[in-house]
């Protein structure tokens, strides 16, 4: 019984995982290949990222409820993911300097979530993917507190990390929905 739950909860998740997978691989392209960008783009593309994340965190958690022990963990994540996309889109006028900053706590909390879950996560997704993700989370607190070090000084060097970042996450994203596509 609880083995067709699960398995009817990752049909239900696997279009939105791919969605948030894409969306995060188009966020990391952009921020390659146009570091020229205005830092409104910028905080306008990584407000849209941040909030789709948090949302599609947030209906994960909520479906996940009764049936994984982690589900209030990712819920908290994802609704403060939610808060700082709104908080971006919102005020657009927000310094690059104070941007970076956002940024790099977004990946350090990010990125501590997915070790964690990594480590200690029972559920089918996290126990199937232990390596992926602990190496995701690893990357995001390395490249979070790279971007706290030099949130001024390497404003080339953070979007070349953010964008990075971001085709890592989508990529890894794409992966675990590739190996939990519903049959």
């Amino acid at each position: 019984m609880a083995s067709r739950e699960v398995s009817q909860l990752a049909n239900q998740l696997w279009g939105l995982v791919v969605t948030e997978g894409v969306l995060a691989i188009l966020a990391g392209v952009a921020l390659l290949f146009w570091p020229a960008a205005s830092a409104v783009l910028l905080v306008t593309l990584f407000g849209l990222f941040v909030l789709i994340w948090g949302v599609v965190g947030s209906v994960r958690s909520l479906i996940s409820v009764g049936r994984t022990t982690g589900w209030w963990v990712q819920l908290v994540v994802s609704v403060l993911l939610v808060v700082l996309g709104v908080y971006l889109l919102r005020h657009l006028d927000v310094t690059l300097a104070t941007f970076i900053l956002l940024i790099g706590f977004t990946f350090i909390v990010r990125g501590l979530f997915d070790v964690l879950m990594g480590l200690f996560g029972r559920e089918p997704g996290a126990a199937d993917n232990k390596v992926l993700l602990v190496v995701l989370g690893v990357f995001g607190l390395v490249a979070g507190v790279v971007t706290l070090m030099q949130p001024v000084a390497s404003g080339l060097a953070f979007i070349w990390i953010a964008g990075v970042y971001a085709l890592v996450f989508g990529v890894f994203t794409l992966a675990f929905a590739i190996k939990a596509q519903p049959e």
